[in-house]
């Protein structure tokens, strides 16, 4: 793209150079041209303006063919960051889904109600992940229900005292947002923290929004004792996605001390 870029920018300066000279050699004949009698001169003037007209032309045609490649290479940038989009949307942890479907297994023969309501809630989630998540934006409502469905899930799964709490206050029903965004930092904070804690684990959800703007925050805790390379993989992706979705509309902040992992992420949607 960026050879294209170059390559139509210099064949333009080229014409527009090559056009600045001529005007000057075109003044300098007319002039000689002047002091000849009148049917020289007319044919003199007649050649000027047709060659000036011929090379305005060509310009005109430069210009023209200069603007066809910027719209060329903006649509393939913009289809190209679409593409890279879906990618990173795509990697949300499908060990997740094997995982509920192990625990579902478990609870066939102890407890068919909550095999069902297992089934509904799975079913709802992936349906989501694969339908909704193909689209550039959702609903901000959608998204929630996709996250408290998470949540419930993980809940069941774990098979210990889980202290989860999600504070909701969106102004604006219709809000949009770009979809498996914030499922992240969620996942972040069950699988880097809850999942390896043995008792007083918590996870505190807000989610608010105000004018345009999304607040969205979670803190829980975790074993220091228990480190993971992998936690920086999910935050890079969400990073990513930001950059691409919301370039200078968002800011991410990460706080880690004493057994407490804070994340808080603010989007003018």
């Amino acid at each position: 793209m960026k050879n294209i870029l170059k390559e139509g920018f210099r064949n333009l300066l080229k014409t527009i150079l090559f056009f600045l000279v001529l005007i000057p050699i075109l003044v300098i004949g007319y002039i000689f041209f002047s002091k000849t009698d009148s049917v020289e001169l007319n044919l003199s003037i007649i050649t000027v303006a047709i060659i000036i007209v011929c090379y305005s032309v060509l310009l005109v045609i430069g210009i023209v063919w200069l603007v066809q490649q910027l719209r060329s290479v903006l649509s393939i940038k913009n289809e190209m960051h679409k593409s890279e989009i879906l990618h990173l949307q795509s990697q949300v942890n499908p060990h997740f889904f094997f995982n509920m479907l192990n625990t579902i297994y478990g609870t066939i023969d102890k407890d068919s109600a909550l095999t069902k309501q297992l089934v509904l809630r799975l079913s709802d989630l992936m349906r989501y992940s694969i339908y909704e998540g193909n689209k550039q934006k959702v609903l901000l409502n959608d998204e929630v229900e996709f996250l408290q469905n998470y949540i419930y899930l993980h809940t069941i799964r774990y098979h210990k005292a889980i202290d989860v709490k999600f504070d909701i206050d969106i102004d604006d029903p219709k809000l949009e947002i770009n979809p498996l965004l914030l499922i992240i930092l969620l996942e972040n904070a069950f699988k880097h923290g809850i999942e390896k804690l043995r008792e007083n684990a918590f996870i505190n959800v807000q989610l608010r929004t105000k004018n345009g703007m999304l607040d969205f925050g979670i803190e829980n805790n975790f074993d220091e004792n228990d480190s993971d390379e992998d936690n920086g993989l999910g935050i890079s992706n969400l990073k990513r996605r930001l950059e691409l979705v919301y370039p200078e509309r968002y800011k991410l902040n990460i706080y880690k001390s004493n057994s407490i992992y804070k994340t808080y992420l603010e989007i003018l949607l």
